[in-house]
């Protein structure tokens, strides 16, 4: 396997801001160019301009023939678009981005934002829960995220009924971030109208999709990353036992952030989610001194300097080891260290065919540096 990979190139620098602010929006927005898809090309041509010169030849050599990236009126559009609804473009690397993020997987290289964007780097504490909670799981939420708020945290949520309304609700005035799973300016679900706007204009409204996108079903476990990554800490109020917010925990665990939840009677099924978390070794929450005794006070910001990505000759990946590679790979998840413990290859290797693979839609990258065949 090795024989058929190129040499190995040199290490990658961490991806950092390069080009202008167009450039970075063509090139995620390009089909099937995804988080991590955008690193790479980013790493192996040295800004977003030249990897979109070179994206049509690398999927003609993927097989992908014809291929056309975002264009430039169509990146034009959605600038302008986000200039009339007062949102800013965040870009991974500048001072503004939330610096909490930057050292997570799969950080999103562009973030609109609309609100307080001061606020995007300022100490956070997620709170998740179910969308159907009970009176006192709301209640709970809203205590926390109140008493919480009152200790200098910011709290983070997705803007869904239920617990995450409570507690933007009751963190409003001390500082809270929705995370949205669809563009900025859509609101979901329709009847936080109200509560979208006053986070607009009180708090910050982040998203990595594109302005006016309807959210989809699979748009919801990859915003919860986002949650997840922006916090120090993810709280879990009430949660079935297939929950999303135990999507959101799974991403804090894998992100190095603190996981609690709040405990609940064994037959109610939204306290299951809750009660297997504590379990498995998350801490139990039943005051806003819980949480804060795990996780101390809140710490003022480190803000980055902005930074370039030295430049770095174009890598073009050839080879006949896409075969090999999607032969080890399947519908379930795989960590992308197996895969390469399994080819006997180093990442720098590995990494060009990857590219390909995820250009010619035949693997999908996850949270977490998994990947999936799709067909």
């Amino acid at each position: 396997m090795a024989s058929d990979l190129l040499s190995t190139p040199p290490p990658l620098a961490p991806p950092r801001l390069q080009g202008d602010t167009v450039s970075w929006l063509r090139l995620i927005r390009s089909h099937r160019v995804g988080v991590s898809t955008f690193f790479r090309l980013m790493d192996e041509h040295g800004s977003a301009e030249a990897a979109l010169e070179a994206l049509p030849g690398i999927a003609s050599a993927a097989g992908v023939a014809r291929y056309t990236p975002c264009t430039l009126e169509a990146a034009q559009h959605e600038l302008a678009r986000g200039e009339q609804l007062g949102a800013t473009l965040l870009l991974h690397g500048t001072p503004d981005y939330p610096q909490a993020l930057m050292d997570i997987d799969d950080a999103p290289p562009l973030l609109w934002a609309m609100g307080n964007i001061s606020l995007a780097n300022r100490a956070s504490i997620a709170m998740v829960g179910a969308r159907n909670a009970s009176s006192l799981g709301t209640r709970m939420a809203h205590g926390l995220a109140n008493d919480l708020g009152n200790a200098g945290y910011m709290i983070t949520s997705g803007l869904a009924r239920g617990v995450d309304t409570a507690a933007h609700i009751a963190a409003l005035p001390h500082g809270t971030v929705a995370v949205v799973a669809g563009g900025l300016d859509v609101v979901y679900p329709r009847e936080n109208a109200k509560l979208h706007d006053d986070i607009a204009k009180r708090g910050l409204i982040l998203s990595e999709r594109p302005l006016g996108l309807q959210p989809q079903a699979r748009d919801f476990p990859r915003r919860n990353r986002i949650i997840s990554g922006l916090s120090r800490a993810v709280v879990v109020v009430e949660a079935a036992a297939k929950s999303g917010s135990l999507i959101t925990a799974r991403n804090a665990l894998d992100q190095g952030r603190d996981v609690m939840a709040v405990p609940g009677h064994p037959l109610d099924p939204r306290a299951a989610g809750c009660n297997m978390l504590i379990r498995d070794g998350a801490a139990l929450v039943r005051s806003p001194q819980d949480v804060l005794a795990s996780i101390g006070a809140p710490q003022p910001p480190l803000l980055p300097e902005r930074a370039a990505l030295p430049a770095r000759p174009p890598v073009h990946p050839h080879g006949p080891a896409h075969a090999q590679i999607l032969g080890l790979l399947g519908p379930t998840p795989m960590a992308e260290d197996q895969l390469l413990r399994d080819l006997k290859v180093d990442a720098g290797t590995l990494a060009p065919h990857l590219t390909m693979l995820e250009l010619e839609g035949k693997i999908e990258r996850q949270p977490g540096g998994l990947l999936t065949r799709l067909i």
